[in-house]
């Protein structure tokens, strides 16, 4: 199936969660946030939570600075 990450469309696999979109992605699970369709899911979700054709995924990482 078809989502856009961060404005660019990729093919994933159907019945994909967040976290198995990080390990395909190869982006930590640490320090990232995850916002589907314009909707934060929490870190506690993403191994539950079925990403659907279509969906607009923004991914953001923390960054440290100061």
């Amino acid at each position: 199936m078809k989502i856009d990450i961060n404005e660019q469309s990729i093919e994933i696999d159907e019945k994909s969660n967040i976290e198995q979109l990080l390990v395909r992605l190869d982006s930590p699970l640490k320090g990232s946030a995850i916002a589907v369709n314009q909707k934060i899911i929490s870190r506690s979700e993403w191994a539950h939570y079925q990403l659907k054709e279509n969906d607009q995924v923004s991914l953001f990482q923390a960054i440290a600075g100061g």
